[in-house]
């Protein structure tokens, strides 16, 4: 037999340099716009700013091994993999910056979040579920670091679920395909002290579900270094403990440096292929990243780093050190790097100049309609208006009320009509910023016609568990998508016996059993409920709520707000209280609840038939 050549031929080698080229161009276009918008926010053309740069090498990896109907919950330093999936390109990058209220300029939040808080739109414009399975998916990022970790392992469970019930799967082939795809995590080692992190971990091994979770390492948590952040100095080490072994659960452990190329696409490439096959979760923890121009715009990273730490931070930057591959293995010469790096630069400032005009036009279009249907009430203040080329929606607000106030009494045509302008713009500003708190599409809530109770002339008496079981038998039979876990829910049938048979008759997949961890709880409900699955978390009482509260307010509550109804997550939290028994068994703490959780619907049913609706 003749032998099989292993030498590249020219066009391989070819198609290897245009990739290599392509990866160093969008980390430098990535590093570009990091620069930029700092610059942008110090010139007070934006708020706040907080970048993704000393991340770029590391991300590009990740990116590679990704595919359509995977899920990322990550933070705000992400911004390189996410333009490297394609679904974010530095104009879009600058008008989140902006805050550019409009969906079509930054498709993330509509200008809701601050920059660097990313998610795709899972949803039609009338609520319904897109193709998810089409391409990559991100959830929307928050911006306490910590909480994407539960949403996480509800993502990656709901491939467990649908690998574990392939019929199930094949009736969502718009959300799954059987179960394979994977859901990625990032976090800042610093980020990796809150307890969420290791709840969420925890979680992830015990349940065995597909999770490639990324910590990018730059030493500090915004001036803390890590020695008071993390025990020996290493989130790998400190973790060691739930290391993978044969015939065990646990984490795979991968460690790489965030500077090292060709070792960290090796390192990505083998960590997503075991979490995608054995459905296993896998820790990267990419060490030696780093952050050149610090935390954030908020301040100097010169005033808590060395002189020393600074000058390595400059020697081992990634950019650098994929310039010096490049140049090593002949892939590229300095000249080309440099002309590369001139090029993206360009185009990073015409991409940012355009989303500047188009941020400003929206705005000038209604400040010189305000000044125009000014003008005949108070020309003054109209040319004020009509010269002030920096004035923002409340100051054209603040000077049309203004004039109205000035001219009380007056009931001229002219009056009316400049009150009418802003009754429209006040209107327009409702939608801009205000809506999508609840759902506005079939699925409200709201919408849903109350059918109030029949009883036959000699009905049949049932303990109140069991009004609710029954309810609970043929919902699960009527939807394959409902699933239920909680403390106790599995196995027992939950404390008070309300799902008492449920395991044996649907299965453990969809009744299931979980720790002592309502963070996780939620989070789970959170991740699948994005996927498409119809969970029902339950916290075992009231007062154990608080566990969960803090994410059912910054995360949950708020998913269709700060996407601009560009997501959801349909998830019933159940749980019970005002037992009188004892502190902690008696809790109704409604006030607290109703008042944070703005963005869910909080039922307290009067008796068992109306709980179980």
């Amino acid at each position: 037999m003749a032998a099989t050549s292993t030498t590249p031929t020219n066009q391989e080698v070819q198609a290897f340099r245009e990739t290599l080229l392509a990866d160093f161009k969008l980390m430098c276009l990535s590093r570009e716009a990091s620069l930029l918008g700092r610059k942008e926010v110090l010139t007070g053309k934006a708020k706040f700013g907080i970048f993704g740069d000393g991340k770029e090498m590391a991300q590009v990896a990740l990116a590679k091994v990704l595919q359509p109907g995977d899920w990322r919950s990550g933070y705000y330093r992400d911004q390189t993999l996410m333009m490297a999936m394609g679904l974010l390109s530095v104009q879009q990058y600058f008008a989140a910056l902006y805050a550019h209220a409009d969906v079509a300029a930054d498709p993330t939040s509509g200008g809701r979040q601050m920059g660097g808080h990313f998610a795709t739109r899972t949803l039609e414009d009338d609520g319904s579920w897109k193709d998810l399975m089409a391409g990559f998916n991100s959830s929307p990022d928050v911006s306490p670091t910590g909480a994407q970790m539960p949403r996480l392992v509800g993502l990656a469970q709901a491939s467990k679920v649908f690998r574990a019930l392939p019929e199930l799967a094949a009736s969502m082939e718009t959300f799954t395909s059987g179960g394979n795809e994977i859901a990625i995590g990032t976090i800042g080692d610093a980020s990796t002290s809150e307890g969420m992190f290791w709840e969420s971990m925890n979680a992830a091994c015990v349940l065995e579900v597909p999770m490639l979770m990324s910590v990018w390492d730059d030493g500090y948590g915004i001036s803390v270094p890590k020695k008071y952040q993390t025990v020996k100095e290493s989130i790998s080490t400190a973790l060691s403990g739930f290391q993978r072994e044969e015939a065990t659960n646990g984490l795979v452990i991968y460690r790489v440096k965030g500077w090292d190329y060709p070792s960290l696409v090796a390192t990505y490439e083998e960590a997503a292929k075991r979490c995608r096959e054995d459905h296993v979760p896998v820790l990267v923890h990419v060490e030696e990243v780093t952050q050149p121009q610090g935390h954030s715009t908020s301040g100097s990273h010169e005033r808590y780093k060395s002189e020393e730490r600074l000058a390595w931070a400059k020697e081992f930057d990634c950019i650098q050190k994929m310039s010096e591959f490049l140049i090593r293995e002949g892939a590229a010469t300095e000249d080309e790097l440099q002309a590369l790096r001139k090029e993206t630069k360009k185009d990073v400032r015409a991409q940012q100049k355009a989303a500047w005009s188009a941020f400003r036009a929206a705005i000038d279009e209604e400040r010189l309609s305000a000044s125009d249907v000014l003008q005949p009430v108070d020309a003054a203040r109209a040319e004020a208006l009509r010269s002030n080329n920096d004035a923002g929606r409340a100051e054209v607000a603040q000077a049309v009320r203004q004039a109205l106030v000035d001219t009380a009494g007056d009931g001229s045509t002219a009056r009316n009509h400049l009150a009418g302008w802003l009754s429209a713009f006040e209107k327009d500003n409702v939608e801009r910023y205000n809506a999508h708190l609840y759902s506005e599409g079939n699925d409200n809530a709201l919408d849903v016609e109350p059918v109030p109770a029949r009883y036959d002339a000699e009905p049949e008496m049932l303990d109140g568990r069991q009004v609710l079981q029954r309810n609970f038998e043929v919902m699960f039979e009527r939807d394959a998508r409902v699933l239920t876990f909680g403390e106790d829910t599995g196995g027992i049938g939950g404390v008070n016996q309300v799902m008492e048979g449920m395991q044996d008759k649907f299965g453990a997949t969809r009744v299931s059993d979980t720790g002592i961890r309502e963070c996780t709880i939620l989070g789970q409900g959170i991740g699948m409920a994005m996927r498409g699955l119809r969970p029902i978390a339950e916290i075992q009482y009231l007062d154990y709520l608080y566990y969960a509260l803090q994410l059912m307010r910054d995360d949950l509550a708020t998913v269709r707000y700060r996407t601009a109804g560009g997501q959801k997550a349909p998830l019933i939290v159940r749980t019970r209280g005002h037992r009188l028994e004892g502190i902690w068994h008696s809790g109704s703490p409604m006030g607290a609840i109703v008042h944070s959780v703005r963005g869910m619907h909080v039922c307290v049913p009067r008796n068992m038939t109306q709980a179980a609706g």
